[in-house]
């Protein structure tokens, strides 16, 4: 290691010009951009170097080599902005970087959403006293084209309890459903059964190391959120199957079946488990095996009946039994809802803080809003939220939880029921004593438009596609992520921002609002229609 001494510091600085502090003057060190750079060098050049040097022209050698390190300035300089404003979650634009600093406060974003959709399966003429249907795990999926985009849509077929929630540690297996004995050549009508959109994965193995059972990785990926089904040495039976945390050390004890998903940037899933302080680990040499769903996302929400379909299964009867092949089909007999996008930049920006200021517990009015406005479930995401009081006579306090679940990008509607009394049981968890949550329907306010552009005769020609970019302006500023309950709606705002984003547009006006509309605590404006016209100067 080299020590510099003050000795040498001052043998150092006789080699530098005298004149530098004056030089340093004509410095702008917060430069970044090259042109500023590059006018910076040749300043300081002519100031420092007079005599040694006074060939500026473009064709100059000296010259390629102020630029060289103006150029080499302004990346550097672009580099460190880059990454100082990464490093904060107020600036930070890349998925990564937001997802790493929501960790950091234990908040973690949400990947894509399956929809689920209520499913209807009609056999054929069974033997007779049929008393139970199988449908073998490889007869379970069905595709059908997505009408948003055209592309596969995969749906898996699972059993719902007797108790109205879906059996999904049946992953793997086959599905039985029981009913009273059916007389000969009688349809056979099945309805405890939903379809849930992802293609079924399944994994196992064998823990090789202390490091394998730490962390498994998943090889599929975009991995549907709250799909992962984990099971060691066993089944549900054999008390094998571990249950999903949102955060592994909120675990209670070393003994806890738990586990943790985490996921990165494309939505690759990892499983981490316990390390037997905090949650149980697996042992070296255990056996595992995994199933999980991969897709996700608004293109899964579909009409009802869109799904119409062969499916086949076993017929059986009697003590033993007598079995036999029986062919049906099978629909959605409800709309496919809940499938939701992975969670946007905007919206972890805008909850996460409310959601580490909540601290896991839900006191106030934003602990309830933040947390259902970020709640998953098997049966979808919330797309807005909001929360009231009433107080009553009771000690208690009632609490409204207003909620729409977000159809698409600027579409929200009803939940499910079963996705209301998922979130009312996650919330109970939370809640204070004294409160008494309850889930209500938001109300929506459509909204119709009729705008009119006004463009420059010079822009003629390029009409179709100011229009377009319009319209994708105004669908952005109706955006779900823009929007909110109570929000009321300002023509002049919606004006403000198409002329910021189009220069070629001379005039906007909103033929059919003039006055701002406002909307009650517990609505939120949609827009349902607009039209655009234009005109020229």
């Amino acid at each position: 290691m080299v020590v510099f001494s003050g000795t040498v510091q001052s043998d150092f600085l006789k080699f530098l010009p005298s004149n530098l502090d004056n030089k340093e003057k004509l410095i702008d060190f917060a430069a970044s951009d090259f042109t500023t750079l590059r006018n910076n060098l040749i300043s300081y050049t002519k100031a420092t170097f007079p005599l040694d040097y006074g060939n500026f022209s473009e064709s100059d050698f000296g010259m390629l080599l102020i630029e060289l390190m103006a150029a080499v300035g302004h990346i550097q300089s672009h580099k460190s902005d880059y990454l100082a404003n990464e490093s904060f979650i107020r600036t930070a634009r890349e998925r990564a970087s937001v997802k790493k600093l929501l960790e950091l406060v234990g908040v973690r974003m949400k990947g894509p959403i399956s929809a689920v959709a209520q499913s209807q399966i009609t056999f054929n003429a069974p033997v007779n006293n049929c008393s139970s249907l199988t449908v073998g795990q490889a007869s379970r999926t069905f595709t059908v084209n997505s009408p948003e985009d055209g592309g596969v849509l995969t749906y898996t077929l699972y059993k719902v309890n007797s108790n109205g929630t879906v059996d999904l540690d049946n992953n793997s297996n086959d599905l039985v459903f029981q009913f009273s004995p059916i007389s000969l050549n009688d349809e056979v009508t099945v309805t405890s059964s939903v379809l849930m959109e992802g293609s079924l994965v399944i994994e196992s193995g064998t823990f090789q190391s202390v490091d394998a059972i730490k962390n498994v990785a998943l090889t599929q990926f975009p991995y549907v959120e709250k799909s992962a089904q984990v099971f060691v040495n066993g089944s549900v039976a054999t008390a094998g199957i571990y249950k999903e945390e949102s955060n592994i050390y909120f675990a209670s004890g070393a003994t806890d079946k738990i586990f943790q998903v985490t996921t990165d940037g494309s939505f690759k899933a990892s499983i981490l488990f316990g390390d037997n302080t905090i949650g149980m680990a697996p042992a070296v040499g255990d056996s595992y095996e995994i199933s999980y769903r991969v897709g996700g996302g608004t293109r899964g929400n579909l009409s009802e009946s869109y799904i119409n379909a062969p499916i086949q299964g076993i017929a059986s009867n009697g003590t033993p039994a007598q079995n036999e092949t029986a062919n049906g089909n099978i629909q959605n007999n409800s709309l496919a809802t809940g499938g939701a996008d992975a969670e946007s930049i905007g919206k972890a920006k805008r909850y996460a803080p409310l959601t580490f200021r909540s601290q896991d517990r839900l006191v106030t009015l934003p602990d309830y809003k933040a947390f259902a406005n970020t709640f998953v479930s098997n049966y979808g995401s919330t797309g807005k939220a909001t929360a009231s009081v009433r107080r009553a006579f009771s000690s208690a306090n009632t609490i409204d939880v207003f909620i729409l679940e977000k159809a698409s990008n600027t579409q929200l509607r009803s939940a499910t029921p079963e996705y209301k009394k998922q979130l009312l049981e996650a919330i109970v968890l939370k809640k204070m004593l004294t409160d008494a949550p309850v889930i209500v329907d938001g109300l929506i306010r459509t909204l119709d438009l009729q705008v009119t552009l006004t463009l420059d005769r010079k822009f003629e020609f390029k009409e179709p596609q100011i229009v377009s970019k319009v319209k994708s302006l105004i669908l952005s500023y109706f955006h779900v992520d823009n929007t909110d309950f109570a929000q009321a709606f300002h023509p002049q705002d919606l004006v403000k921002s198409v002329l910021q984003e189009e220069s070629q547009v001379r005039f906007l006006t909103v033929d059919n609002i003039n006055d701002p509309i406002t909307v009650a605590f517990n609505e939120i404006i949609q827009l349902n229609n607009f039209t655009i016209r234009t005109e020229y100067v």
